[in-house]
């Protein structure tokens, strides 16, 4: 995707971060679907740009481009890479939730405040990272799904719904 998004703002990420405490997300892919409802409260430019970019239909055909067995997966890069983004960069929004297995939490670079459309979901407990990327989110279904994730692996559509 070599479109542009804009990182909401103002009314908006006002708006967005609001609704996503009744939301979720829905990655569907080959072998099922992966679902986690946001953290607004803690993370609500995260969870906003996240729901703004699926609503866009920017995740859709990406693939997971990392997956360090025991430790994460992670999609969400337009280039396939692990180098591109959507165009913009977030303030870090850290916090005290901690790094457990079914986190969501937004990749980034060296610089705290570089995260985009990058995404990560753990595998198992990483408490190294807390306090260190937002976290926003967590799995409520197919964590079993997330284990079975493989380079390559296509989120086919990321969705958000009303939360279950």
């Amino acid at each position: 995707m070599t479109t542009t998004m804009t990182r909401p703002t103002g009314a908006e990420l006002d708006s967005l971060a609001d609704e996503a405490r009744h939301l979720q997300a829905r990655i569907r892919t080959d072998k099922g679907d992966i679902v986690f409802r946001f953290y607004p409260h803690e993370a609500p430019l995260h969870c906003a740009a996240f729901i703004k970019l699926a609503r866009a239909g920017f995740y859709d055909g990406l693939t997971f481009h990392r997956v360090v067995p025991g430790f994460v997966v992670q999609g969400g890069c337009p280039k396939g890479t692990g180098t591109g983004g959507p165009g913009y960069t977030l303030e870090a929004e850290f916090s005290d939730l901690p790094h457990v297995r079914g986190t969501v939490a937004m990749a980034r670079a060296q610089d705290p405040d570089s995260a985009g459309s990058q995404f990560y979901i753990c595998l198992d407990e990483a408490r190294y990272l807390d306090r260190e990327y937002t976290v926003f989110g967590q799995t409520t279904e197919g964590q079993d799904l997330v284990d079975a994730i493989a380079v390559g692996d296509v989120m086919r559509a990321v969705t958000i719904e009303p939360a279950a």
